[in-house]
């Protein structure tokens, strides 16, 4: 069996020089080679390093936005080369591996001891820190598979469930149509949103999560369907979360994003522009129903 740890050992080396010395990253398969016949000539996981390393660099960009909204107090070229290379690569296998073949604990256990290995005396910390919080974030995905305890399997018809509203938020201003959308620190756009009552009218929620979250008053006009999904709470285990959307105008003002983790930044974009923004999948059927919606009204 191959020394995935050595393996990870060799393409932070890698990513070390990469980073460094300014190589480019076309050439950078070269540094691993190199470093791969002077570290482990018996050449142990090639195909794993390749992927590791091109997928790292592939991200790169995306992992530092991840990094910068995780640890706000350290701008990215104030972590050591070292540092930061870690949390790159731990991020990398964290958020984009294939879980069946590197679960959300091990890829933050093997940043960690990398840390250990190669970085000062408190980088384990600091990358405990940073990889701790982005997995909290993303759901601690993995977490009931490595308790000590098996857990009641609750069938999805047994689950809890959440009841949340939001909306797409149109405004007009100089003859154009504007959307209000919210950012959020893994690199998408989305829809303002928030928990509600359990008895509490899906508009009156609406208006209220959205006032909270983005400091509009809006005017419901319309239904635009429901998302789901499972998301797990350590209170409560699974829990089905059921986002009804409305489509809403507001007056085309600045936005004030509430401070809380997750968000990082709120704007109105033009609607011919929002094609270019990242989406989540299940978000951009609900946004194009709105813009359907919006461009029929201005076509009759």
């Amino acid at each position: 069996m191959a020394n995935r740890h050595l393996s990870r050992s060799i393409v932070l080396q890698s990513l070390f020089e990469w980073d460094l010395n300014g190589v480019e990253k076309n050439e950078v398969v070269e540094v691993l080679k190199r470093n791969v016949e002077e570290f482990a000539p018996n050449k142990t996981d090639m195909p794993f390093m390749e992927k590791l390393l091109d997928g790292v660099l592939g991200k790169q960009s995306e992992l530092d936005l991840v990094i910068e909204k995780a640890a706000p107090e350290w701008p990215i070229d104030r972590i050591s080369p070292v540092d930061r290379n870690i949390l790159r690569l731990g991020l990398y296998e964290l958020l984009f591996a294939d879980r069946s073949e590197v679960p959300a604990k091990v890829a933050i256990n093997e940043a960690i001891e990398l840390a250990k290995q190669f970085g000062g005396d408190n980088s384990s910390r600091f990358v405990n820190g940073v990889l701790g919080a982005v997995y909290k974030e993303i759901g601690e995905p993995g977490k009931e598979e490595s308790s000590k305890h098996k857990k009641k399997v609750v069938k999805f018809e047994d689950m809890p469930i959440e009841r949340l509203a939001g909306g797409v938020i149109y405004a007009e201003e100089d003859g154009e149509m504007y959307l209000a959308l919210v950012h959020d620190i893994f690199g998408h756009w989305t829809l303002s949103k928030g928990g509600i009552d359990e008895n509490e009218d899906l508009h009156e929620g609406a208006k209220r999560k959205i006032k909270e979250e983005i400091g509009l008053d809006i005017e419901v006009e319309d239904e635009l369907g429901m998302n789901e999904y499972v998301a797990s709470q350590p209170e409560k285990g699974k829990v089905r979360k059921q986002v009804h959307y409305v489509l809403a105008r507001a007056a085309f003002k600045d936005l004030e994003l509430e401070k809380k983790g997750g968000l990082d930044d709120a704007q109105w974009f033009k609607v011919a522009d929002i094609l270019e923004l990242n989406f989540y999948e299940d978000i951009l059927p609900i946004v194009t129903k709105a813009v359907t919606m919006l461009v029929g009204r201005g076509s009759k």
